[in-house]
């Protein structure tokens, strides 16, 4: 069986990432080739190594903002892994159309809220702010435009009486945990239809 390879582009202390990691083996159709960082600091990058997964780090801040150069280097590690499907998890950086489009139809972002609600930042706040019933995650396909490409999944919690944005991005993460790899092994097997996943209480 020929595995596709995953690289898993990570800022911070990876859970996403691990859960990702965790999921690839067995008969699943993918293969971790890379964890690559913007931040030598990230603790996700200890929990690769310690996976026996390879790292490397691109430092976004040397670049003064100059989105292009920066993301000239950092795609160098991804196309050196030979990677064939790009995962971001908990990457905090927008990317350029420029990059973006190197891997068109094949990188997938989660993200924590039910888009199309709630592209961007504060997903948990905002969810609770409007009063919504239920919240929840999405895996996409990353296309230029923000948290807008085609959903590959979704995971949905309510939203409990009493819920801070902390506690709720919480229940959330549950869910993303099982949501992503869920996602990732369909997609690695050439199967793009949405997995939906419903909460329960365990």
């Amino acid at each position: 069986m020929s595995h596709k390879k995953v690289a898993i582009l990570i800022s911070g202390g990876g859970s996403n990432m691990v859960s990702l990691l965790e999921s690839m083996t067995g008969d699943h159709p993918a293969r971790p080739c890379l964890v690559l960082s913007n931040n030598a600091d990230a603790g996700g990058l200890a929990k690769a190594a310690a996976a026996g997964v390879a790292t490397a780090v691109v430092d976004h801040r040397p670049f003064n903002g100059d989105r292009e150069a920066f993301e000239a280097e950092l795609v160098k590690p991804i196309f050196e892994a030979g990677a064939d499907i790009v995962c971001l998890a908990g990457f905090m950086r927008v990317l350029t159309a420029g990059f973006v489009s190197q891997f068109e139809g094949r990188m997938l972002n989660i993200h924590p809220s039910l888009l199309p609600k709630y592209k961007g930042l504060h997903t948990h706040a905002r969810a609770l702010e409007a009063g919504d019933a239920e919240h929840g995650c999405t895996v996409h396909e990353v296309t230029p435009r923000l948290d807008d490409g085609p959903v590959l999944g979704q995971a949905r919690v309510p939203v409990l009486p009493g819920d801070t944005p902390d506690t709720l991005a919480a229940r959330v993460l549950v869910q993303e945990h099982k949501l992503y790899p869920a996602v990732l092994r369909r997609f690695a097997a050439g199967d793009k239809t949405p997995v939906q996943l419903a909460w329960r209480l365990s």
